[in-house]
């Protein structure tokens, strides 16, 4: 964890917006540790304008442990790690949807699995993929990948097809893990799927969507914290999904985040991004080939793919 550091004793300073019913107050000496410690462990970057968001979140682990002032929890988190996991779970943002940023789904399957199975016929490419989902969340990414895979590369036709979903936060594995939803969430769902793949909740779980059991065969949960050096994970991945995570860490947590995707990419594979992250500024080992997707760029001459494809640098186009 680094050096010891001196907790600040002074008094409490109002944060403007923390004010509510069990809430406690936080000193700007005591946020700036909490801002250093999330960023050193998560890569997260906390802005001054997240300080009520960490305040309001947080003050529930107070409350439950019995602490005064949030002095006293840093020390707490700074000792035990479970304790720092369970912090990390509160502060993580875990919005998401199914099918989200359709584009790419589009994409693929008017560009990628075509060609990945004209390959697989012609014994360029065994009938396997492996992919990776590296910021799950509650389930929706996987699972929407798990049923456009299993679409167009069933197993009944010799295919092998393996997802891992992986999540700084482990209270949203275990979300992710349960496979259940708010039946509203089916609208998010195209019809073909939702018959194919999801399952509707009878009697006392009625109003509730779970994921059947053929997408939860192909993937597999862990939870990976992209900001630690090496990733657990057994790679290289076909396709690897980031999306909507870079956004939230400084430029040099991007860069070595980035850099890290891109070694766990197979040749040919491909990196997603959010629609509003890009690798511009960030690394020239990438080169854009669809809307925030990416290959490695030391490929691209080898297979010819800049000119199948339109690739362009880093996120520019020509």
């Amino acid at each position: 964890m680094g050096a010891a550091c001196c907790v600040p004793t002074a008094s409490p300073v109002p944060v403007l917006g923390w004010a509510g019913a069990g809430q406690r107050a936080i000193t700007r000496e005591e946020y700036a540790l909490f801002q250093a410690l999330v960023e050193r462990e998560a890569g997260i970057h906390l802005s001054a304008a997240k300080q009520a968001l960490l305040v309001g979140r947080l003050s529930r682990r107070l409350r439950e442990r019995e602490l005064s002032s949030f002095s006293a929890y840093y020390r707490l988190v700074r000792s035990d790690a479970e304790e720092r996991v369970r912090m990390l779970d509160c502060i993580c943002t875990n919005e998401t949807h199914f099918f989200r940023e359709p584009r790419q789904f589009e994409f693929l399957e008017k560009q990628v699995f075509p060609e990945w199975a004209a390959r697989a016929a012609a014994g360029g490419m065994p009938r396997r993929i492996r992919a990776w989902s590296a910021a799950c969340s509650t389930g929706e990414e996987p699972y929407s990948l798990a049923m456009t895979l299993l679409a167009h590369f069933p197993p009944s036709s010799g295919w092998t097809l393996e997802i891992l979903a992986s999540d700084l936060s482990t209270r949203a594995l275990g979300q992710a893990r349960a496979g259940l939803w708010s039946i509203d969430k089916a609208r998010e769902i195209e019809e073909r799927h939702l018959k194919a793949f999801m399952l509707r909740g009878r009697g006392p779980q009625e109003g509730v969507m779970k994921a059947g059991p053929e997408i939860r065969s192909i993937v597999r949960f862990q939870r990976v914290n992209l900001n630690q050096d090496r990733y657990p994970v057994a790679g290289p991945f076909d396709l690897v999904f980031c999306r909507n995570v870079l956004i939230y860490f400084d430029v040099v947590s991007k860069a070595r985040v980035v850099h890290r995707l891109l070694d766990q990419l197979a040749p040919g594979g491909y990196l997603f991004l959010g629609h509003a992250e890009s690798l511009t500024g960030l690394t020239d080992r990438g080169r854009s080939v669809g809307p925030t997707v990416y290959v490695r760029a030391d490929e691209l001459g080898r297979a010819g793919l800049e000119e199948r494809r339109g690739g362009s640098p880093t996120g520019r186009t020509s």
